[in-house]
């Protein structure tokens, strides 16, 4: 394609919004709470209250335990009660008067009628779970089933349904979430029986300041890099909705224009896959940090949300290396979710629900984690700025940023351009005539990597390896360029460019560490040994 015109027309396609771009998210509707025994607490909470700017009289510390545990009665009594004395006070919230002396039943409206506030930010230090009770009996709760009868729960849940009865509900098992898969925001709302609550924590308090850092950061330049699922090739059986969630997911992404990687095969990412410029990531379900985020190499970019789903993938947030949630946010991760303790399947996010909000509704993501939760009271706990808003942009406003700030971050918006008008029907000769006339290309290793996957499928390989060699000229990141390496070593086989080829598969082997894909490099190693000696 050389047409200039038509070139604009396929910019014209992509500026159009893919969604209305929403407004950013207000901070007056933002309370902050801190553990007032804890200094890193109190550091996290001043660090979010100036960076976000919030209202004088927004902000709480109690005294709670500094360990990631409480009891029942200490959440009740040191942290629920408090906390709605402090709404009450500040004229934040008004409720029901008949609240403390009816049975409560989930047909009834809401305790709180209204609302100054949705979000509660919980800061580093706030304890992440409420033990079991065993001396707690509750009429009804022998009817459950058995694995259900259980009252532990993730504090962030229990205060996310602290609207619905101010903390008179059954404490057995799960509450269904009224606002599961809701498409309106507004309906995420106190006054219809929802708190969206989250945490800026992490393994160290210097970690939970950064979550808010690296949101603002997204926010101003876009969240930009690849979006890769992990799934587990289930066709069937009582674990088909989790890869269904993880597909569905992948399927947005990729008509949202992002640069989408589906794994639909059991193991997870091994640590010699090349996890690169992150953006999102899900996956499961592997009991500890494994592959790529074990390994360090993963390549998570400002912004990144990240989630695997386990059922204690948030057992403890405190470590870098156990569980899930805090490796990831300590590899670089802006935003993760996870569960303290057992929830069953149906009790964790569903993904579909929440990249869709995310991304292609632009909500924020408090709004997002808590549309996708069917159920409250219950085991999930939700890591990152509730107010994030990664998607709040028009793409036309935040493309002309980029290009007056000279932001290289731009060839992003340019390989989103190319992705939605592929996805919208446009030929792979369309989008190199595209790319080829974009200033940044010439530099851009990302731009330059997708001019040689959309050459290799017009079946034109050797300019798909004269891409990947400038983009291999033009610095990419480490585990970009073992992918690059790893294409055109196998393109170079492929076209019978033995010297060269063998060359690459050298190259390779050094640079991946033990792993099923250094064992595949190997093989294509002595394979084209083989080859070349017999010439």
């Amino acid at each position: 394609m050389r047409n200039p015109h038509r070139a604009a027309i396929l910019l014209a396609i992509f500026l159009q919004p893919v969604a209305l771009a929403r407004p950013a998210a207000s901070a007056d509707t933002v309370f902050v709470l801190y553990n007032s025994a804890s200094e890193d607490s109190k550091s996290v909470a001043a660090h979010y209250f100036g960076a976000r700017r919030l209202p004088g009289d927004r902000l709480l510390g109690l005294s709670l335990p500094t360990g990631e545990t409480m009891s029942r009665a200490e959440f009740r009594e040191q942290l629920q009660e408090p906390l709605l004395k402090a709404l009450a006070e500040r004229g934040l919230w008004k409720t029901r008067a008949d609240v403390a002396t009816r049975d409560f039943n989930l047909t009834n409206l809401p305790a709180v009628t209204e609302s100054q506030i949705r979000y509660l930010v919980l800061c580093h230090g706030v304890p992440i779970r409420i033990a079991s009770d065993k001396t707690l009996t509750e009429t009804g709760a022998d009817k459950l089933q058995p694995e259900l009868r259980r009252n532990e729960a993730a504090v962030d849940s229990e205060l996310a349904a602290l609207p619905l009865a101010l903390g008179r509900h059954l404490l057995t098992s799960a509450l269904p979430n009224r606002n599961y898969a809701a498409t309106n925001t507004a309906a995420l709302h106190p006054t219809n029986g929802i708190l969206l609550v989250a945490r800026l924590d992490g393994p160290s308090a210097t970690l939970a300041r950064g979550l808010v850092d690296k949101a603002m950061q997204a926010e101003r330049d876009g969240l930009w890099g690849r979006a890769y699922f992990d799934a587990r090739g289930i066709t069937n059986g009582g674990y088909l909705t989790g890869d269904e969630w993880l597909r569905k997911a992948a399927e947005t992404m990729r008509r949202f224009g992002l640069e989408t990687m589906l794994d639909d095969t059991a193991p997870t990412f091994s640590a010699g896959f090349p996890l690169s410029q992150v953006g999102l990531y899900a996956g499961w379900y592997d009991g500890n940090v494994s592959g790529p985020f074990k390994a360090g190499t993963v390549e998570f970019l400002p912004g990144a949300v990240a989630y695997h789903l386990h059922s204690f993938s948030a057992h403890t947030l405190r470590s870098a290396d156990k569980n899930w949630c805090g490796p990831l946010l300590a590899r670089g991760a802006t935003a993760t979710m996870g569960c303290v303790e057992e929830p069953f399947l149906a009790g964790t996010p569903d993904l579909g629900v929440f990249f869709h909000r995310l991304t292609a509704a632009g909500w924020t993501f408090g709004e997002s984690a808590y549309a996708a939760q069917g159920s409250l009271s219950w085991q999930t706990t939700v890591i990152g700025d509730p107010l994030y808003q990664p998607f709040g942009r028009h793409p036309a406003e935040l493309h002309a940023d980029l290009l007056k700030r000279r932001s290289p971050l731009v060839a992003w918006s340019h390989l989103r351009v190319v992705n939605l008008n592929l996805a919208r029907g446009a030929s792979a000769a369309e989008m190199v005539g595209y790319l080829n006339q974009q200033a940044e290309t010439k530099t851009s290793p990302e731009l330059l990597e997708k001019i040689g996957d959309l050459q290799l499928k017009l079946e034109k390989p050797e300019l798909a390896v004269e891409a990947w060699d400038t983009a291999l000229a033009n610095h990419p990141t480490p585990q970009q360029r073992i992918r690059l390496l790893q294409a055109r070593a196998d393109a170079l086989t492929k076209m019978g460019r033995d010297v060269l080829a063998l060359a690459a598969w050298q190259q390779l082997v050094g640079l991946l560490p033990p792993s099923p894909e250094l064992d595949q490099v190997n093989t294509r190693l002595e394979e084209a040994k083989l080859k070349f000696k017999s010439k």
